[in-house]
């Protein structure tokens, strides 16, 4: 009795669990579920993971070549038993098992141990205990699944794609019958030998289909008609870079992406075909992203451009997560946020005049100077020294820290390691992080009327590429995670968008009236230093798509610029996608403002022509004009005058636009019809202040370095004035010494030693103008 307990124990515990541990390929799938790649296994075979189900065609072939008794035995058939016994004693030798196909399953298991007699009663065990812990399909589902079909191919999946490049459902009846006789004779497949032993195994088991009323006598004619495959097939390899990535995070399994196998061919192809253009100015690698508005989720994932020919120029870098110097993507995020709270208009005139910080120097693409600029016009240019400043303005640690929030990845180090040229290029960032938070940003506005003007924690996330991640977020599942303290506001994302819309060209770029679109895209370009990196993001209320052109290897080309580069590649991919309408304006969240026209502040008592324009509401509290003043002129208006001018004629009022003296200088010669002050009428002494001159380098309390010229001789540093009044002399002392006197041009050539000085000018009128700066050693 013990003994009979021991045994039925053991029965009932003896399936090793898992059944089977062999390593698996790493196979990659569209959201249809179509195959877009796969990695080989551990062990160098092609073995799909475990799939459940089976196609009807191969179900039908195998079960009458292998089992036609399947469905109604235990596990065990004891007439295939003992017709294989009579059999081999017959031959003399080993020629049938009999074993059925749940029987196949455990010696397969099991690593096809020797047949032996013992080994024969373990099988028909533990045949019977599979067969009480399993279904029927599920056993059948093992056997396909780890089957072999010649050479280093396992299972049917596999076998179906290296043969026919097929999934197994969309088999023909002539290929499911040839991959049903394989697994008995797997040798049978080699090109070249054995050939004709499978063509006949394989119409053997059509006549007998056609006998079991399986298929019709047409369907059989055709099917023996068919020939057998030749060399194995290449498996798809429609989104390598992105397999790689399954590879890393996901290994052995069968991963269901969010790709479009469709789209990301046709944006293969379009790539390729840029591709062939670039590599004549040897620009070699390039890599786009296009993403769902709505979920984030990745609809296409091009890596890298294809170099076959010419390996060493690192086709398997995924571009799309590596480390890329930003350039001037990040000015629009930087734009949103200072409207977002407050800090800007989006005509408020920013500073656009020769900017020397503390080691720094920034110069626009064009390296000229408009003086003063609308902030929106600024950004629709990508001008840099206008971004540079309103970092400034804004805090460089805080747009830092809003970075990070929004989704920026690579930020390893503390703000102040990367300062102010961290609105240029001055970081690294990703395409997919950058093209993440334009999404984001996308996805904000247009869920804003969805949501009744709620805000979601959802709305802000990083793009998702597989179907059944945990991150994969739904609307409808997350409606209760209200928040009320959104990074940023639809008003200010729709201000930007705005602004985006227009073309957002650097200066002396040709070509880009070539990029006006059927649809509305907000986009912006980027280029980084040295013509290493071009970059181009687009977004519509449905779509977001970004492009990076350039070497992998850092190598700048001229003319690699994002407008010229990466601009159309991104534009020919949004040709791909159904055009829409554009995001709806966010009316509850904006308000009417009266602004200045000239200047772009909120208007001031004194700005003559004003307008309504659309602000968020955080910008009502914005400063009004300070560039218009009340001034007094003379009847013939050719001077000032003040109320204590000893002038006794018909004066009147006037309100004038001025400028500060640098940002005077530069924006009169981009805006002729700008009138600077007249004079004082001789006698008058001014009612206020106004500054008359203004040291353009250094600027206050600067630190600067002299450089040394080949000969270690120590070279110049050029000081740089302006003055309201042309033609007037401007005299220059350094530490209360005289060193010399311009006019007209006021440029002045000096080598100071190390240390603190003061420099001072006085102009002939005697306006005094006094800076302090450092010498530091070289």
């Amino acid at each position: 009795m013990v003994i009979s307990i021991v045994i039925l124990s053991v029965f009932l515990v003896s399936l090793p669990d898992p059944l089977f541990n062999d390593p698996t390929c790493t196979v990659m799938e569209d959201r249809e579920g179509e195959l877009l790649g796969a990695k080989i296994a551990d062990d160098g075979q092609w073995r799909f993971p475990y799939n459940e189900h089976i196609p009807g065609k191969f179900e039908k072939a195998i079960i009458l070549f292998e089992d036609q008794y399947f469905y109604y035995h235990p596990g065990v058939n004891p007439f295939s038993l003992f017709r294989a016994l009579v059999t081999n004693i017959r031959e003399g030798r080993i020629v049938s098992g009999g074993s059925t196909i749940t029987m196949q399953v455990i010696r397969l298991s099991r690593k096809n141990k020797p047949r032996t007699i013992s080994e024969k009663i373990i099988e028909i065990l533990l045949a019977i205990r599979l067969e009480l812990s399993f279904s029927k399909s599920e056993i059948l589902a093992l056997y396909a699944s780890h089957a072999p079909f010649g050479g280093n191919v396992v299972g049917l999946d596999a076998a179906s794609w290296r043969y026919f490049g097929c999934a197994p459902e969309y088999l023909s009846w002539a290929e499911a019958a040839m991959l049903a006789v394989l697994p008995n004779s797997p040798s049978l497949i080699h090109p070249g030998r054995n050939r004709d032993a499978l063509l006949i195994k394989r119409n053997q088991l059509l006549d007998r289909l056609y006998a079991k009323q399986k298929i019709d006598s047409v369907t059989l004619v055709l099917s023996r008609l068919e020939p057998l495959p030749e060399e194995p097939l290449p498996l798809p390899s429609l989104a390598p870079h992105l397999l790689s990535r399954v590879y890393f995070n996901f290994r052995g399994e069968k991963i269901r992406t969010t790709l479009s196998r469709s789209l990301q061919e046709k944006a293969v192809q379009i790539l390729d075909g840029h591709h062939n253009k670039l590599m004549h100015n040897k620009i070699y690698n390039a890599a786009c992203i296009i993403l769902e508005v709505e979920t984030g989720e990745v609809l296409a994932y091009v890596g890298n451009t294809q170099n076959l020919d010419n390996p060493e120029h690192s086709s398997d870098v995924d571009i799309i997560i590596s480390r890329r110097s930003t350039g001037s993507i990040l000015k629009p995020i930087l734009y949103c946020l200072m409207l977002n709270e407050g800090a800007i208009l989006p005509g408020t005139l920013i500073p656009d005049i020769p900017t020397y910080y503390s080691g720094y120097t920034p110069k626009n693409f064009s390296h000229t100077y408009d003086g003063a600029v609308p902030a929106k016009r600024a950004l629709a240019r990508s001008l840099n020294i206008p971004a540079v400043r309103m970092l400034q303005q804004f805090g460089l640690e805080r747009f830092y820290f809003y970075l990070k929030k929004l989704g920026i990845t690579t930020l390893d180090f503390p703000s102040e390691h990367y300062g102010l040229s961290l609105i240029l290029g001055g970081a690294e960032g990703t395409l997919w992080d950058i093209t993440g938070i334009f999404c984001s940003f996308a996805r904000i506005l247009q869920n804003y009327h969805e949501n009744d003007g709620r805000y979601f924690q959802y709305n802000i996330h990083p793009p998702s590429y597989i179907t059944t991640h945990p991150d994969r977020l739904k609307k409808d599942e997350v409606k209760h995670e209200i928040t009320h303290n959104n990074i940023v506001k639809a008003s200010s994302i729709w201000l930007t968008f705005q602004s985006l819309i227009e073309v957002n060209r650097p200066e002396n770029e040709y070509g880009w009236e070539m990029f006006n679109s059927s649809v509305n895209i907000a986009w912006k370009t980027g280029t980084s230093f040295g013509f290493r990196d071009g970059w181009a993001v687009g977004t519509t209320p449905d779509y977001t798509i970004g492009v990076w052109v350039g070497n992998a290897d850092g190598e700048g080309r001229p003319g690699l610029t994002g407008i010229q580069t990466a601009a159309p590649i991104m534009f020919d991919l949004f040709e791909l996608l159904p055009s829409e309408s554009w995001f709806e304006t966010p009316a509850e969240e904006l308000q009417l403002v009266s602004v200045c026209r000239q200047s772009g502040h909120r208007a001031g008592i004194y700005c003559p022509q004003t307008e309504q324009i659309l602000v968020p509401q955080a910008c009502l509290n914005t400063e009004p004009c300070p560039y218009h003043i009340m001034i007094h002129l003379t009847a013939d208006g050719k001077y000032r005058v003040t109320k204590d001018c000893n002038y006794n004629n018909e004066m009147y009022h006037e309100s004038w636009f001025v400028l500060p003296p640098v940002q005077e200088w530069y924006y009169k010669s981009k805006h002729p019809d700008y009138q600077i002050l007249p004079p004082y009428h001789p006698g008058c002494a001014p009612e206020e202040f106004i500054a008359t001159m203004d040291l353009i380098y250094p600027k206050q309390s600067a630190r600067i370095y002299i450089p040394y010229d080949l000969d270690g001789k120590k070279e110049q540093v050029v000081l740089e004035a302006t003055h309201r009044k042309s033609g007037t002399v401007i005299y220059w002392h350094l530490d209360e010494t005289y060193i010399g006197h311009t006019q007209y041009i006021h440029q002045l050539g000096i080598s100071p030693k190390k240390g603190i000085h003061t420099l001072t000018l006085v102009d002939e009128f005697g306006n005094i103008l006094e800076k302090n700066f450092e010498v530091l050693d070289q």
